[in-house]
């Protein structure tokens, strides 16, 4: 059994989210810790700057598949994603759980600088765990999603905090939240607090999008959605699944079918789904 020991959050904002958050945590305490090299790394000055690494003993230059954990950019754990380690090791990966600065106490950009900073610091460090700092892939579900394309297409602020973009060699993300922009949005809805509770100004809605930030890609995207996702996760998906197909680098979109939003994180509890298939094959086409 894994002991966890994390800190309180307020209640997710819907019973589907909070079945979810449930179920990965207690994945989370099932997973056999044999895999688990170091636990709450810092990467910052922040209490949130901290990420967890699995690996296999005698690793050596493997590929670094970092998977952000979702929650609105509001709540959630790194160890969400603890349960895909097995998976993932057995791959031959070298695995990154991180988390970082929430709001509404850090509103965005702060979620995204906090990409950029950890992405730095393995950059310098991940050889000591037996990683290839050269071939970093990029991955997250939801919210994290969001931040796995932002840290892939903000080539500029990779290249100021000292790590190649090229080191970025693909990025998967799952159920990606890429558009926060909404016209009119309701009362009381998500929507609404994204310009309530997330974003340090209404007029950066834009800028923290994702899909603001697809001209010129050279990162491969491989990006999938549940057939039961929520609308705005489905269209802004496939929006700018239309932008990519136009830029330099390749991008495939992936429809799970019959899976919500949570699904498509849950989903990779089977070690032997698609998507762990499809991270093999991208890091074969674009290994260094």
């Amino acid at each position: 059994m894994h002991p966890l020991s994390l800190p309180p959050q307020p209640p997710l904002p819907f019973p589907t989210a909070q079945d979810y958050e449930q179920t990965v945590l207690q994945w989370a305490r099932e997973v056999d810790p044999v895999h688990l090299r170091a636990r709450d790394l810092s990467y910052g000055p922040d209490t949130q700057h901290r990420y967890d690494v699995f690996g296999a003993e005698g690793m050596r230059d493997a590929p670094v598949l970092v998977f952000w954990h979702g929650g609105g950019w509001t709540n959630g754990y790194k160890e969400y994603a603890h349960f895909m380690a097995e998976a993932i090791v057995r791959r031959g990966f070298l695995f990154i759980t991180p988390t970082y600065r929430l709001a509404p106490g850090h509103r965005l950009p702060a979620a995204f600088d906090d990409a950029v900073r950890l992405l730095a610091e393995l950059h310098r460090t991940v050889g000591q765990w037996g990683g290839d700092r050269q071939n970093l892939y990029l991955a997250g579900h939801s919210a994290g999603g969001g931040i796995a394309a932002m840290a892939a297409l903000r080539r500029d602020a990779l290249d100021q905090a000292g790590v190649p973009p090229d080191a970025v060699r693909a990025c998967l993300p799952i159920s990606g939240v890429m558009d926060l922009h909404h016209p009119c949005p309701q009362p009381g809805s998500l929507e609404e607090r994204v310009y309530t509770t997330l974003l340090e100004h209404p007029s950066h809605d834009s800028l923290m999008s994702a899909i603001s930030w697809t001209t010129g890609n050279r990162v491969p995207m491989l990006s999938s959605y549940g057939e039961r996702d929520s609308s705005r996760v489905i269209s802004a998906n496939t929006r700018m699944h239309e932008l990519l197909k136009r830029q330099p680098a390749p991008a495939r979109l992936k429809e799970w079918k019959g899976l919500d939003h949570f699904d498509t994180h849950k989903v990779l509890a089977d070690p032997a789904h698609e998507w762990y298939e499809d991270l093999e094959a991208l890091f074969a086409q674009t290994r260094r």
